[in-house]
């Protein structure tokens, strides 16, 4: 996995990207006449926007040979963004991990070596679609290929905390701590026949102990005390 946006030039004859499918790699939406701003820059002319199992490829339509893509690992956010305030755009607002957490963005670009470096530096992409409707779609299609692809640190921290149990634990959402901890409590309704006895018992014991209590302070009355 690349961390970062990357140029991509793996491109069929047909201007579609080669996948790799001996990873499971499969297409699953492709948008005609998709734009991309990379960072604070100006939107490129349209291109072709490929969402795949695995990463995001857009490839230019004005430009032969020229296209970018990022792997789903490294994209932390995505979300629609309609507020013209925000952008002047409807887009797809997409956030990119780098290698370097740097978000400064080179204004070298005379080599095929600084565009690379130019490149994995940036840490935001808008993608701005020509039919502003087809944002709900493209979200949707993010959010399924996210999921498909989890945050494998955030797995790990998992392991280590409740939801994955060590050796000799139950995890609360297995319902054995849960069970444990309230096995000494009678639930209402199903208390047993001793427990009811002794209860009876100890309200007469308490009962008889207030009426003597009674007695014996009407009798000190009795005596003028």
């Amino acid at each position: 996995m690349v961390l970062g946006l990357y140029a991509f030039a793996d491109i069929a004859a047909d201007g579609a990207p080669h996948l790799n499918s001996a990873a499971g790699e499969e297409l699953v939406r492709v948008e005609r006449a998709a734009a991309v701003a990379l960072g604070s820059r100006a939107p490129e002319p349209p291109g072709t926007l490929f969402i795949t199992t695995r990463r995001v490829i857009w490839v230019s339509e004005v430009e032969k040979g020229k296209a970018y893509a990022v792997d789903f690992l490294a994209v932390s956010l995505h979300a629609v963004s309609r507020d013209p305030e925000a952008y002047p755009s409807p887009c797809i607002y997409t956030q990119i991990e780098t290698e370097d957490g740097s978000d400064e963005e080179s204004d070298e670009s005379d080599s095929e070596v600084n565009v690379e470096t130019e490149l994995s530096k940036v840490t935001e992409m808008r993608i701005i679609p020509s039919d502003p409707c087809q944002l709900d779609g493209l979200f949707e299609a993010f959010s399924h290929c996210a999921e498909l692809n989890p945050d494998p640190n955030a797995e790990s921290d998992e392991e280590n905390g409740w939801a994955h149990r060590d050796e000799g634990d139950e995890d609360m959402t297995g319902g054995s701590d849960a069970e444990c901890e309230f096995s000494d409590v009678n639930p209402i309704g199903q208390t047993d026949e001793h427990d009811i006895t002794h209860a009876v018992v100890e309200l007469q014991i308490n009962d008889q102990r207030f009426e003597d209590a009674e007695e014996a302070e009407h009798e000190t009355h009795g005596n003028g005390h």
